[in-house]
């Protein structure tokens, strides 16, 4: 048992200094302005966050390719962008002493139709199941765009520094395109990038270490990794424990460890072990594990809601740091109240239609969230009881006004 508390700092090994043990997720802010820059709202909304005094606070995933989006508002980071907006969300979300990272990404085959008619994947498998519908079968990727999405992650990382993002996160979770190359069961490849582990891990490698070639040795690099996908034949624990392992050997600052994807949502809705019930953390008992392997400094992210929990979890050892994400789209303030009141806890609501269909078809566990963080943009509180019907409406209207464009374009 280690004696840490909340607001104890860290220090990270490239001498980075982390204030406290709170940990902002990423979320979905949905708020780039048509030229995929950060507008106005997102520049309010992390310094909201910067207020309510959390540590390191990382970004809603910027995507490495304008060309490849997984949703309409994404935010794009790459040598098109408008680099003084960048700045100011930068300089907005680094007051208070937070740490702001850039969470970097490629959607892969997890880019709805609407969007792109042809994503690109490891293989040319499809999403399965009712996801079919929105989401085409993608092409598998060439062994020269597989170098050239290298270069963008690279890029983007080299960007984020120099427009003041504290570090970078990969994103290799939830099924998006670093997941993919991951897992047996969406890559089937048979070359250099498939086949064996040592093969499908060789993508996410060739990402982190042209990334530290760019940024150096002393700037922060990432990543949130799968404990697993939840899904037949696809990345299973031992397989992340391995690569775990492997990334920390190259030297990588902070793992965050989620898990599922589109297919297989844990990451909203839990794992469903009883474990994980009690103890408010869907992963805990993966990073209890993953400890026993590696020193590199752990997040747990998914359930936390009372400081009780939280505080149990540091001082576990399993983790060095409490990943948030939906407490604080319901109460940006969170890290503020929780260290000054261990016994502080967020309430939340099952939230429902009343129609599973429709729940899942605008993926409500998150949209709801969405809107949330849309009306702290605007300057305005979250709003606890907000209509799940709100924000359904919402996201017709938005994918509605995005797919008219589209055609138009």
């Amino acid at each position: 048992m280690n004696d840490i508390a909340l607001a104890s700092p860290i220090r990270l090994k490239t001498d980075t200094l982390i204030k406290n043990r709170l940990f902002k997720s990423a979320m979905s802010e949905q708020l780039a302005d048509r030229h995929h820059n950060p507008g106005t709202g997102i520049v309010n909304l992390y310094q909201r966050w910067a207020e309510g005094g959390i540590g390191l606070c990382m970004t809603g995933n910027l995507m490495v390719d304008r060309h490849q989006l997984g949703e309409p508002r994404n935010v794009v980071l790459d040598e098109k962008s408008d680099l003084e907006q960048f700045k100011k969300w930068a300089k907005a979300g680094s007051k208070n002493n937070c740490q702001l990272w850039a969470q970097l990404n490629h959607p892969g085959k997890q880019v709805p139709s609407f969007i792109h008619g042809q994503p690109v994947a490891p293989s040319a498998i499809a999403l399965e199941g009712s996801l079919q519908k929105n989401f085409k079968t993608p092409r598998a990727l060439q062994n020269g765009e597989i170098e050239n999405i290298i270069k963008q992650f690279s890029c983007a990382a080299q960007l984020a520094k120099q427009v003041g993002f504290s570090g970078v996160q990969i994103h290799g979770a939830h099924g998006y395109l670093v997941n993919q190359f991951l897992s047996s069961r969406h890559n089937q490849r048979q070359d250099k990038w498939g086949g064996s582990l040592e093969n499908r891990m060789r993508f996410v490698l060739s990402i982190y270490q042209a990334i530290r070639q760019e940024v150096g040795e002393d700037f922060p690099v990432g990543i949130k990794l799968n404990s697993a996908d939840f899904m037949r034949g696809g990345f299973t624990e031992e397989e992340s424990m391995q690569v775990v392992e492997k990334l920390s050997e190259c030297g990588i600052d902070l793992i965050e460890i989620s898990g599922g994807s589109y297919e297989a949502p844990i990451m909203a809705d839990g794992t469903g072990k009883k474990s994980s019930e009690q103890r408010e953390a869907y992963f805990l008992d993966y990073a209890e594990q993953v400890r026993k392997r590696v020193k590199t400094p752990l997040v747990v992210t998914g359930g936390f809601r009372s400081g009780k929990a939280m505080t149990a979890a540091l001082t576990s050892g399993a983790t060095d740091f409490i990943g948030l994400a939906r407490p604080l789209a319901l109460d940006p303030d969170m890290p503020n109240k929780v260290m000054q009141d261990e016994s502080f806890e967020v309430q939340s609501r099952e939230l429902t239609t009343g129609f599973k269909a429709l729940d899942k078809m605008v993926l409500l566990n998150m949209s709801w969230y969405e809107a949330q963080l849309a009306r702290m943009a605007q300057g305005q509180s979250p709003k606890l009881n907000l209509s799940e019907w709100y924000s359904t409406i919402k996201v017709f209207m938005h994918l509605g006004v995005f797919a008219f464009r589209k055609r138009r374009a």
